[in-house]
């Protein structure tokens, strides 16, 4: 039922799906259930009524507590009585200011979005606002929006590095050329030679503050340093790290304090929300440009971001998803270690992947996850932790790995053919494209 459903979507929504990383080629063209029927906790029954336990990306980070918590959705439904939407504002709204600000002390000021996208833009137009300059230097993943993929009207590779790759610019006004221009993490010569290059130009610096590793000693209290410098304002988009490594911004570990810091998926578990955050004196600057949406003032998601913060920060949630996550990165590398697969794993604890090192890798991957799925797992080279998570689904999952690592390591010796014999359809993708 879920391959017809998928066809005919593809027929009717281009791309097929709303979000690339929920496209079935991306996990196992022709074979990945693409729809569910329900969800609760980390299991996902599929339109079929096929139950699966789901230790990929769980929502694609978006349910740190698990599918449909009941707490959160507790809280949802109570505002759903009160009336979402109306004339007036949501008191929600200024009591989750007060909430983000109280775990962020270095912000004074709160914006709201519905989704990670719009957010970074709101933030990066805030940014300009308050420096009065155009260009923008940035590092990592951040979205779909103009100002983003502006990066690779120069080179259509820019953004390669910076989680996905082959993103194209269709759409995107030539005259943005030149006013994204991306560096390396954890590459300092690189930001530096930006500077060197633009510095007179640069309306902000915008980065992830952590993503595939820790940064290096020193890194990030050089990238503060040099937005000082410059007096421009500096970005955190923690947008996938946040509220995983603490109750807040991953920044908060490393002690370093940015200007503006943006959340979305995590705080609302689920359910649509997204924040922007920062000092007053660059927030103010909002005021001189026009933000504004109807549907950032309905009150489903702020109440929803107000009780999955607050059971975040009741029962230590980050504690155990990082607990969870080292210990399935233990498991990935022991039984790839025993059946002969050579990988290595990187990532946060609570949003760990491991690269398979092979010329197969492609084919490899792809079989894994059909293996996996085979076993009653949704599972690829990635795993988003959930509370939802126990020991116990770990202890299930690499039980399944370690047979199917061992099947794969029995086949690679006459790879590409023995693989090829063994995929029920074509190999998974590994970036963007064009969907026949």
């Amino acid at each position: 039922m879920s391959q017809d459903l998928y066809h005919k979507a593809k027929r009717l929504i281009p791309g097929g799906t709303q979000l690339l990383s929920k496209r079935p080629e991306m996990f196992l063209p022709e074979q990945w259930p693409a729809y569910y029927s329900r969800a609760k906790g980390c299991d996902v029954w599929d339109l079929d009524g096929r139950k699966y336990t789901d230790m990929t990306l769980s929502a694609i980070g978006a349910c740190p507590l698990g599918f449909a918590d009941p707490d959160v959705d507790a809280a949802v439904k109570a505002a759903i009585d009160l009336g979402t939407a109306a004339t007036l504002n949501c008191p929600e709204e200024v009591e989750l200011a007060e909430l983000l600000c109280e775990l962020h002390p270095w912000a004074d000021m709160v914006r709201y979005a519905r989704s990670g996208g719009e957010a970074m833009a709101i933030a990066v137009r805030i940014a300009r606002a308050a420096s009065g300059k155009d260009v923008i230097a940035f590092s990592g993943y951040h979205g779909w929006h103009d100002w983003y993929l502006a990066a690779n009207l120069s080179s259509d590779q820019s953004l390669d590095g910076h989680l996905l790759p082959g993103l194209e610019p269709a759409g995107v006004p030539r005259g943005l050329t030149g006013t994204a221009l991306p560096w390396t993490y954890n590459d300092r010569e690189a930001l530096n030679q930006l500077v060197a290059a633009h510095g007179d130009k640069l309306g902000a610096i915008v980065m992830e503050p952590v993503r595939y590793s820790d940064p290096e000693p020193g890194y990030l209290e050089h990238v503060r340093a040099v937005a000082t410098r410059l007096g421009i304002p500096l970005v955190f988009d923690e947008i996938t790290a946040g509220f995983r490594m603490n109750v807040g911004g991953a920044h908060l570990n490393y002690g370093i304090t940015p200007d503006v810091a943006v959340f979305a998926k995590a705080i609302g578990n689920g359910y649509p929300m997204a924040a922007i955050i920062g000092t007053r004196a660059v927030m103010e600057a909002a005021q001189k440009s026009f933000i504004s949406s109807t549907h950032w003032t309905e009150r489903v998601g702020p109440t929803a971001a107000l009780a999955t913060i607050r059971k975040l920060r009741a029962r230590e949630v980050p504690r155990h998803l990082v607990a969870i996550g080292m210990q399935m990165r233990a498991g990935w590398q022991r039984v790839a270690d025993q059946q002969g697969i050579p990988i290595h794993i990187k990532g946060l604890p609570p949003l760990s992947s491991f690269v398979i090192d092979s010329p197969h890798a492609a084919a490899l991957s792809t079989l894994y996850t059909q293996k996996m799925l085979a076993h009653g797992f949704l599972a690829t080279k990635a795993f988003y932790v959930t509370y939802a998570h126990q020991t116990a689904h770990v202890d299930a999952y690499l039980a399944a790995a370690a047979d199917v690592f061992g099947e794969l390591a029995r086949l690679l010796p006459g790879a590409p053919d023995t693989l090829a014999a063994e995929l029920h359809g074509p190999l998974q993708h590994t970036g963007f494209r064009r969907l026949a």
